[in-house]
């Protein structure tokens, strides 16, 4: 038989079509190493923000809770944050109905808080970077008697986003929590409101887990007696009183690093009935 030869179609002699993996590899080439440096520093960024994120907000508090969580877990008159460390001394009280406590806060020039969200945490964030006041910025959660604050206001000083009076408050228990009541006598069965009143004076990282925090002023009895004069001024209390050493922490540092003095004296203001002071 004679030998059968088969002619391949002129088409089917070009170079076939690369793969698309193939094609993104000379596409890289023709980029250079500068493309491939640049991807190199955006992982990086991004790896290096990872570990911020996992240690300023994860393992470093948690690490804190343990080591330094039982010194003061039993400390009647400081408050906690969310995971225990502790946090700002209990330096002010106040008795009166919930609408009284509001409305004299209110009239003495301070303002309520906004509810601490996403939102508002941005809305901060913008104030400061873009140097404008925002006077109902959010304060971070404290906690006393495993809650965090029921009432939280402040006042700015100026239009400095990052300075500020702020106090947070909690509605004690019936029994008057740490018997504050009984210094009292003539209070009429009004609720006890205590709380802790400091200065915002910068914005800057916590010294123990590196977040993005507000510091306070190291001298928070100014922050308790300004609060105190602001209601006075505006003739919301009917009576002011000190309870001597309440607090035994006269010296120390909060849940964010900041360092505290007080003379360890609680000031405790009795508001006016239907805030209408008497004459």
């Amino acid at each position: 038989m004679g030998e059968m030869v088969y002619s391949l179609p002129t088409d089917s002699m070009n170079p076939l079509p690369l793969p698309q993996a193939s094609k993104r590899r000379r596409m890289r080439k023709k980029r250079g190493p500068k493309a491939a440096a640049v991807r190199r520093g955006t992982r990086s960024v991004f790896m290096l923000l990872a570990c911020y994120v996992l240690t300023s907000y994860i393992v470093l508090p948690f690490a804190w809770r343990v080591v330094e969580g039982k010194a003061f877990a039993d400390a009647p008159t400081l408050t906690e944050n969310r995971i225990g460390i502790p946090g700002d001394p209990l330096n002010v009280a106040l008795i009166g109905e919930r609408e009284e406590v509001i409305r004299a806060l209110l009239l003495a020039g301070w303002q309520p808080a906004d509810p601490l969200t996403l939102k508002t945490v941005l809305s901060t964030a913008a104030s400061i970077l873009l140097n404008r006041p925002y006077p109902t910025a959010p304060v971070s959660n404290l906690y006393l008697w495993d809650r965090k604050q029921d009432l939280a206001f402040q006042k700015m000083t100026g239009k400095r986003p990052t300075q500020r009076h702020h106090v947070r408050l909690w509605l004690a228990p019936p029994d008057g929590g740490d018997g504050l009541l009984a210094v009292t006598p003539r209070n009429g069965g009004r609720p006890l409101w205590i709380g802790a009143a400091t200065f915002d004076r910068t914005v800057g990282f916590n010294r123990f887990t590196g977040q993005l925090t507000h510091h306070i002023d190291p001298a928070i009895d100014a922050e308790r007696d300004t609060l105190m004069g602001d209601l006075r001024a505006a003739k919301q209390l009917v009576e002011l009183l000190r309870v001597h050493d309440m607090n035994t922490n006269t010296e120390g540092r909060n849940a964010q690093g900041d360092r505290y003095v007080t003379d360890g004296d609680l000031a405790l203001g009795i508001i006016h009935s239907a805030n209408t002071p008497q004459e």
